[in-house]
């Protein structure tokens, strides 16, 4: 199990707004990795309720478990890799979490037996260096729905705020609020963000 603390900033793009971002930065499609994150929670939504997200990401291949948590400044991240078995079994209900991710929902008074997965999300991801962070352009479908989505992630959240918003300045794209991925599906199945 793996923790660290991630600061990113995100913006909501148009269709033309992520291709022009794309010209401007030379990122090819041939840069894009494809990802699908598998979204969890209980029938009462115990963990957004705690402002909390769980998830399974497949990506090349792999399979890895991810809990993040909301802090003051960031979000704290606690990754598990799991076997393609593993994953399926959770997915498709015939099992539930063990090991020291079970540890940490227990502690949390998440009731492991009531997680199921609820929503499926997948998105091609480019990632890039910039300004002595990670830019992230994403292209993400659910439920009938294209959306895209520009990231910056660092380690500083001051300086990194005052990158983001001059990049989105300089590219003329306006600061729209964003919610995270895991909010977008929910509004987008449940018509309404459900109770935090």
């Amino acid at each position: 199990m793996k923790q660290q603390v991630e600061i990113e900033f995100k913006n909501l793009l148009t269709a033309e707004e992520f291709k022009h971002i794309k010209q401007v930065f030379h990122v090819q499609d041939s840069q894009f990795i494809y990802q699908e994150n598998h979204y969890f929670d209980t029938p009462g939504f115990s963990l957004k309720e705690k402002e909390a997200a769980l998830r399974i990401r497949v990506k090349n291949d792999t399979y890895t478990l991810t809990l993040k948590q909301s802090m003051t400044q960031g979000v704290l991240e606690t990754h598990e890799r799991l076997t393609k078995e593993e994953a399926l079994s959770l997915l498709n209900g015939t099992s539930v979490i063990t090991g020291e991710m079970a540890s940490v929902l227990q502690t949390m008074g998440i009731p492991l037996e009531q997680l199921q997965h609820f929503g499926t999300l997948t998105t091609r991801r480019a990632e890039l260096p910039y300004e002595g962070g990670i830019l992230v352009l994403d292209h993400s479908q659910y439920l009938q729905t294209d959306d895209y989505e520009i990231e910056y992630e660092t380690n500083d959240a001051v300086r990194g705020k005052q990158v983001f918003e001059q990049l989105l300045s300089s590219l003329n794209i306006p600061i729209r609020p964003t919610m995270n991925k895991i909010k977008r599906l929910y509004i987008k199945k449940y018509g309404v963000e459900k109770r935090t």
